[in-house]
């Protein structure tokens, strides 16, 4: 580069000239068509925000400052617009290798769940009408012998998610500081900060823990149970495993504990899955239906985890107790809204027609076969420089803690580096969230529903040409 314009590019007060004004902008064909879509005040705010912005970088530069095009600019005060004013949250094809991903959305709906969803939102609904009776129904009715029917429990109802439902179950039956048991082991943080003495507290129930770390007996609970006893808790360990010099009676030797003085057992699943996950080849994750025929009195599962439904808290459990649950203050504060309850009935009748594992997604990702995968894969590297590899495929999403399938994964060997390749991806319509390892990026084929396969096609086309 010649001396003079290198000295140009090193003096801000030049660049700082050359920047296009906010009309010269507005003017531009590309950002001009683009107010169509916006109300002509947001494009002006973040253009002058996107002036401002460059401004403070040529005056900040150390080395010296690159002059920006109009080009440039336009394209990213379109960018910024987007992100800011466009729908949100969007959908991403998940290719990182986490089957129920809690940063994109836990587990993706079936197709008549979502379908479901858009009919409960569009126009009005039944959702606390009978229409039957011509009067004031329940919400609740549209899922309690779905619930009933899967589980094998006498009742049903839902909530928002299931740390509400474990906050309502616990505020009903100990709210006024009775004492709730819970294992040493069992205190714990299921993630976001979300603690179980915590919300213990916050219940107003009164936390009495026992046993130790790595060891609690069904005589644990049986001694700390006073005059003041209301309710033993149970916490599954969904997000993480404790190995070794370990003891933990059955749930059953715990529920006859309970029931002995009279005092109910809630059992929080977190995952709550109907089906056997060993048969995927992974660890048996215990099931809903394995804890109501154990005794517990009241069972709580997520509905967006090993459920593969929409967000959602459940509820499962004698008649009595989950009417009482139902009942409580707090139940409308985190009551169920249409759009979920629709999904989530859709996604229960997957499971009573016995159609689970080909209706929704995570069981497709589980199930499907390795052989399948690599034509998947090998389609993909036939569009961009690139090596199929195994892998391994993480449950993820607070379910199974450890467990790993077996995968097939695309590692990207083209030139560039693996941030640009992964930014390249994300730019993508829909974006594709990959996984970056040593400097690599990877796409992992088990999270990709297959209806999003060509998509990634068509992303590896666009990065083959773009990104070198």
């Amino acid at each position: 580069m010649p001396s003079d314009t290198r000295q140009d590019n090193r003096d801000a007060s030049t660049v700082l000239r050359s920047l296009p004004s906010v009309d010269a902008l507005l003017s531009d064909p590309a950002l001009a068509k683009f107010v169509e879509r916006y109300p002509r005040r947001f494009i002006v705010e973040e253009t002058r925000r996107k002036l401002s912005e460059v401004r403070s970088a040529v005056l900040n530069a150390r080395n010296g400052a690159e002059p920006v095009s109009a080009d440039v600019l336009v394209r990213e005060i379109i960018q910024d617009t987007e992100a800011r004013w466009g729908p949100s949250p969007t959908r991403v094809i998940n290719a990182t290798g986490v089957i129920i991903h809690t940063n994109l959305g836990r587990a993706p709906l079936g197709r008549l769940a979502a379908q479901a969803a858009r009919d409960a939102a569009l126009g009005y609904s039944d959702l606390e009408y009978d229409l039957v009776a011509a009067g004031r129904g329940s919400r609740h009715a549209h899922i309690t012998d779905l619930l009933k029917t899967v589980s094998g429990a006498s009742a049903g109802i839902a909530v928002n998610n299931n740390a509400a439902a474990a906050l309502l179950a616990l505020s009903s039956l100990a709210g006024d500081g009775g004492d709730v048991i819970v294992s040493r082991s069992e205190a714990v943080e299921i993630g976001g900060g979300f603690r179980v003495p915590d919300v213990m507290a916050q219940s107003g129930a009164n936390l009495v823990d026992v046993g130790t770390t790595n060891r609690t007996y069904a005589g644990d609970y049986e001694n700390a149970i006073g005059p003041n006893a209301s309710a033993i808790l149970k916490v599954h360990r969904s997000n993480f495993a404790i190995s070794g010099f370990v003891h933990e009676d059955p749930l059953s030797d715990i529920v006859d504990v309970a029931h002995r003085h009279d005092i109910p057992l809630i059992h929080d699943l977190g995952s709550g899955s109907l089906i056997d996950t060993a048969q995927f080849g992974v660890n048996h994750e215990p099931t809903v239906q394995e804890s109501v025929e154990s005794g517990a009195d009241l069972t709580l599962f997520s509905g967006d985890k090993l459920l593969g439904g929409p967000q959602a808290g459940i509820i499962v459990g004698n008649t009595e107790l989950v009417e009482r649950v139902a009942r409580h203050p707090l139940a409308r504060a985190v009551r169920i809204d249409k759009m979920t309850l629709a999904a989530l009935n859709a996604t229960l009748r997957s499971y009573v027609r016995g159609s689970a594992l080909e209706e929704l997604p995570i069981w497709r990702m589980m199930s499907v076969t390795l052989e399948a995968l690599d034509e998947v894969v090998q389609d993909w590297s036939k569009q961009i420089k690139s090596e199929v590899v195994e892998g391994r495929t993480a449950i993820g999403g607070g379910s199974a803690p450890g467990q790993t399938l077996p995968t097939k994964r695309l590692m990207v060997t083209i030139d560039g580096s693996a941030g640009a390749i992964a930014e390249s991806l994300r730019q993508h319509e829909p974006p594709i969230i990959g996984r970056i390892e040593d400097d690599r990026v990877f796409l992992d084929a088990r999270t990709v529903l297959p209806e999003e396969r060509r998509d990634v096609a068509d992303a590896l086309q666009t990065v083959a040409k773009t990104v070198s």
